[in-house]
């Protein structure tokens, strides 16, 4: 809408000391002679605008101007946390628009030492949550699991786990962006539980059902709840030696792991020996067959004969 460009305008006039018709019509995907048309609008309606010619000149508020427009609609302020996260603020259906306008608003209504500082800051930090080759996924229930959250309604989901496709109802309380996948934190049967957004297959909100947050605090629960999950997936520890070159693979075994390891002392040829924690021998084998050779299970035998029989099925795969 217009009203809502010529208002981000005059936030971007006010927070640069100088800008031009063509970066401001990059911003708003609009061409210059519609920036132009809005600048003569803006100075009707008395905002002083200056039009420097020549190869430094610009768009410039006249000096000592100062706006007051800086209040958040209900859509802003409900952006403003992702107001440096576009692919969460685009994901959750806040749009560029809100994302942007919350944060050109916020850094008008700082003092003019904090405002540079603030700026420089974002122009100098990014932040892009998805991993190497994998692009943000968008899962369909996404929104719709958004807007259960904001108005505290429980949400009956068609849910696809590892032990199988059931439906259930729960209390959504908050969502988090994790390595580039989107996940629901629910109070189900009194009790918290995460839940992966791309597993649910429908989703149903009950208006009828409101949420209880009283005394929840979703970064402290989501914490706690990883951590349980984690120390559950701890079922077996294997003994391994880890030639030089894994060292910068390490990452693959997990942070626990790659801690443990990197904390061993490497003999003369530089193998490190220690015990870690394993899933189980099936998810301990698929991880280190990509070590190649770099990785030399000692224990347990059964993870040595997983070992031993993958690598014939690929030896007899390509000697065919």
């Amino acid at each position: 809408m217009r009203a809502d460009r010529l208002l981000s305008i005059l936030m971007m006039l006010h927070l640069h000391a100088r800008t031009t018709a063509s970066e401001l019509a990059e911003q708003f995907e609009v061409s210059e002679r519609t920036i132009y048309r809005d600048i003569e609008v803006l100075e009707r309606s008395g905002v002083p605008i200056l039009t420097d010619r020549g190869r430094s000149g610009g768009l410039r508020l006249m000096g000592g101007y100062q706006t007051r427009l800086t209040g958040l609609s209900s859509e802003e302020a409900e952006a403003l946390p992702f107001a440096q996260i576009a692919i969460a603020a685009s994901a959750l259906g806040f749009g560029g628009t809100a994302e942007e306008a919350a944060r050109l608003k916020v850094l008008a209504a700082l003092p003019e030492f904090a405002r540079e500082r603030a700026l420089r800051a974002s122009e100098r930090f990014h932040l892009d949550p998805a991993e190497w080759y994998q692009r943000p996924a968008t899962p369909p229930c996404l929104k719709t699991l958004a807007a259960a959250v904001l108005a505290d309604h429980a949400v009956a989901i068609d849910y696809e786990s590892w032990k199988g496709r059931k439906l259930r109802v729960v209390e959504p309380l908050g969502l988090v962006l994790k390595a580039g996948a989107w996940y629901m934190v629910a109070r189900n049967r009194d009790r918290y539980a995460i839940y992966r957004a791309e597993s649910i297959h429908a989703i149903r909100i009950l208006e009828n059902r409101k949420v209880q947050r009283r005394n929840f605090h979703l970064a402290r629960v989501w914490q706690q709840e990883v951590s349980r999950f984690e120390a559950s997936l701890r079922r077996a520890r294997a003994t391994l030696r880890f030639h030089q070159s894994a060292m910068s693979r390490l990452s693959r075994l997990g942070a626990d792991a790659a801690e443990v390891i990197r904390a061993t002392k490497p003999d003369a040829e530089g193998w490190r020996t220690t015990s870690i924690w394993i899933e189980s021998v099936p998810h301990a084998a698929g991880l280190l067959l990509g070590f190649d050779s770099d990785i030399e299970v000692l224990s347990p035998v059964t993870l040595r004969r997983e070992l031993l029989m993958r690598a014939a099925r690929v030896a007899a795969l390509y000697q065919a």
